[in-house]
C-alpha cells in the first residue's frame, strides 16, 4: 500500500474525470490490499477490482471525487446516490441485494468499510 505526505499548500479535492480513470484503478486496487486476509480467501481476486467492473460502477452512478496532492492523484471517494439507503449491520444484506451486484458469499463476508480490528 502506498503512504503519501503531502504539502498541505498544494492539496485539492476535486470531481474526477476520465482522465484520472488509471490512477482510480491504481488507488483502488491499492487501498484493497488493507482488506486482504479480512475478505475470505474465495472472494478475493487480483486485481480485487477489475477495470471493467469500476467503469461499469462509473457508468452506475459512481461518481469519484479526488484528493490531489503535488499535482498527483493520491485518494478518492466514491458516492452513489441510491436515495435514503445506509449500511447500517441490520440492513446490510438486504440493501446490498437490492442496489448492488454482489455475490452471496461476498454479501454474508461483507465488511462494509469496516475491519476486525476497528470493531473490537
Amino acid at each position: 500500500m502506498k503512504w503519501y505526505r503531502a504539502d498541505v499548500s498544494t492539496i485539492t479535492i476535486r470531481p474526477c474525470a476520465a482522465a484520472d480513470l488509471p490512477a482510480l484503478f491504481s488507488i483502488v486496487n491499492d487501498a484493497a490490499q488493507a482488506y486482504k486476509g479480512v475478505i475470505p480467501a474465495d472472494c478475493w481476486h487480483e486485481p480485487y477490482m477489475p477495470l471493467d467492473q469500476l467503469k461499469q460502477g462509473i457508468r452506475d452512478g459512481i461518481v469519484f471525487w479526488g484528493y490531489e496532492a503535488g499535482g498527483e492523484l493520491v485518494g478518492l471517494m466514491g458516492i452513489q446516490d441510491r436515495g435514503e439507503v445506509a449500511l447500517s449491520r441490520p440492513e446490510t444484506e438486504r440493501l446490498l441485494r437490492k442496489y448492488w451486484s454482489i455475490s452471496g458469499r461476498q454479501i454474508e463476508t461483507s465488511v462494509v468499510l469496516a475491519n476486525a480490528r476497528w470493531t473490537s
